[in-house]
């Protein structure tokens, strides 16, 4: 073996820049130094191909109630205790079981379940770069649209590689604290607020995910602070989505999110002069609900992913009051 295949690789995909060894992979468990170079074990090899409706990203001002065909890989780059699906988020590649799926492969697997639009999920689409990228690219020919649901932890060059092929994203901002991230998921905030900005600037349609975990980070404080940069930095018809916890992984001496924590979640961002709030993983009234944001009519129902009654005109003008909703709707 030559001396440059004994040497060990810095990844440059995430802020956490990895040296890697030869033979052994980065803190996502995927990405390896294989002779010298760096390479995802993951390639070509989703553990997981459905298809969803797009409600279940979740995205609720991207095409509501179209079919998306949906693939993830095993890993993460990071190691949330909380994780909500970490048998595969934070798994080995080779003890789950995967299927050949190559990014050449997307558009006609696309069109055999009359999908639309592709999106990369379920774990960190991010890990797996490469694949993710040659898939948009793929998709796009193909003249499909890309959708990406991301922790967002990523570098600005691959990023901005990576968002000409990427229509909309679900961006999960763990918690508006930095303690929180460097606690809980071993990563920090500040790169994930850039993520989001970066994909402003591209012209991503971006809505976002906050998963509230009792005592950890559901206080009025946090919330109002995530509400108020929300507002500020991407606007205030950005959709944001209060999603409720549940006992998983290394996290299950705490309870499920309590439903009023989750309404005093989205009284709190309303207040914040957030227009389009809802609550993900319960029932609660009008949680799913889309609302003019003008003149509050209803615009969009929703029960469990199920769109029930959609009153936006195809361009999504409200039907009362003429107001456009923000998102791309047709």
């Amino acid at each position: 073996m030559s001396p440059a295949k004994k040497q060990p690789i810095r990844c440059s995909i995430c802020p956490k820049r990895c040296l890697i060894p030869p033979g052994f992979s980065g803190e996502c468990r995927i990405r390896m130094n294989i002779g010298g170079v760096l390479r995802a074990s993951t390639y070509g090899r989703p553990c997981a191909v459905h298809v969803d409706p797009m409600e279940k990203k979740p995205l609720f001002h991207f095409f509501p109630s179209a079919p998306i065909l949906s693939i993830g890989t095993v890993g993460c780059n990071l190691r949330c205790t909380n994780c909500q699906n970490a048998d595969i988020s934070q798994a080995n590649p080779e003890d789950v079981q995967a299927y050949d799926l190559p990014p050449s492969g997307i558009p006609a697997l696309a069109a055999r379940h009359t999908c639309s639009h592709v999106a990369y999920t379920y774990t960190e689409p991010l890990v797996s770069y490469e694949y993710t990228l040659d898939c948009a690219h793929a998709a796009r020919a193909a003249g499909l649209r890309n959708v990406l649901i991301t922790a967002g932890y990523i570098n600005a060059t691959p990023l901005r590689q990576l968002l000409p092929f990427i229509d909309a994203a679900n961006v999960d901002i763990k918690a508006f604290s930095d303690p929180f991230y460097r606690d809980v998921c071993n990563a920090r905030l500040a790169p994930v607020l850039q993520t989001v900005k970066t994909m402003k600037e591209a012209g991503t349609h971006i809505e976002i995910t906050n998963l509230m975990v009792p005592t950890l980070n559901d206080s009025d404080d946090l919330i109002r602070q995530l509400c108020a940069w929300v507002a500020g930095n991407i606007g205030t018809e950005t959709p944001l989505h209060f999603s409720r916890f549940f006992p998983k992984f290394k996290m299950t001496h705490l309870p499920p999110t309590p439903i009023e924590t989750l309404t005093r979640a989205r009284h709190l961002a309303r207040e914040e002069g957030l227009k389009h709030v809802y609550i993900g993983n319960a029932e609660v009234a009008d949680g799913e609900t889309t609302f003019c944001a003008t003149c509050t009519a209803r615009l969009v129902t929703r029960e469990r992913y199920v769109v029930r009654t959609n009153r936006l005109t195809t361009t999504g003008v409200c039907p009362d009051c003429g107001k456009r909703a923000q998102g791309v709707w047709s």
